[in-house]
């Protein structure tokens, strides 16, 4: 197996970081950029930006902020929020992102993904996929289904069959969010993870819940190809260096920090 991505998640709304429970009582967090770098120097191995009202305002991620972010950032970036179509996306690009990832529209539009794979490769395509336990099986559809506008919105869709047709129209990774775990630190929603584990074999990117290193290596044992963290790293609960040093204490395989990779 590869090692494990850690990955800060700086989710965004009018140029500042915000963060809050199942995406309400958003506090503020700070500048993206500056966080971002710090990041990095703590030894992220990539950073996702999202937009979490471009959706909702009708507008697309505001692109002075990506340049900021990317000017600060030498790993992959990952952006999203109100990416509507072909346009929305190559302008993210040309700002500066290394993958674009893709959530309301696609639900509107499933087409949108396979398009986006034709002009720029599935690498670079991520579909962003927010998930509600509603009941029913677990690990079924019946037990998940799929919001959208930053979790405003039920869409009459099941969210394991909605991962499987996304990869099917060209996602090459999948960003899976717990709604339900959102904010909470509570530990990624796992049933959650195996069931998409069981559909695809793209990359998954777990969200939504992590409070400890232990929580995201429970997050690894469920299929999770890289955990996705944004409280503990933002309110100095954990840096990045100390989550991968209590991660390779746990036995799971991460790349080196960044003290590492500059000594070596």
């Amino acid at each position: 197996m590869l090692p494990v991505r850690i990955i800060p998640c700086l989710d965004v709304r009018d140029g500042r970081v915000v963060k809050g429970v199942k995406f309400r009582g958003l506090r503020d967090q700070g500048d993206p950029a500056e966080l971002a770098r710090a990041y990095e120097e703590q030894g992220a191995d990539e950073v996702v930006v999202l937009d979490v009202t471009a959706t909702t305002e009708a507008r697309g991620t505001r692109l002075d902020t990506v340049a900021a972010v990317r000017a600060r950032l030498s790993v992959p970036l990952t952006v999203g929020g109100g990416i509507g179509g072909i346009e929305d996306a190559a302008a993210l690009l040309e700002a500066g992102a290394d993958k674009v990832a893709v959530n309301t529209a696609a639900l509107r539009r499933p087409e949108l993904l396979s398009e986006l794979a034709a002009r720029f490769g599935s690498q670079c395509v991520v579909v962003s996929i927010d998930a509600l336990g509603c009941g029913g099986a677990p690990g079924g559809d019946g037990g998940y289904e799929v919001v959208v506008r930053s979790g405003t919105e039920r869409v009459a869709r099941g969210a394991i069959a909605w991962a499987r047709e996304a990869v099917e129209r060209g996602a090459g990774e999948i960003l899976l969010t717990s709604i339900d775990r959102d904010g909470t630190r509570s530990g990624y929603e796992l049933t959650l993870l195996r069931a998409v584990r069981s559909v695809v074999r793209v990359p998954i990117v777990a969200s939504g819940g992590a409070d400890s290193p232990a929580h995201m290596a429970d997050a690894v044992g469920a299929g999770a190809d890289a955990v996705l963290a944004a409280s503990i790293f933002h309110q100095g609960n954990w840096t990045v260096e100390g989550v991968k040093e209590a991660l390779a204490r746990l036995e799971v395989s991460v790349r080196p920090g960044y003290r590492e990779a500059v000594s070596a």
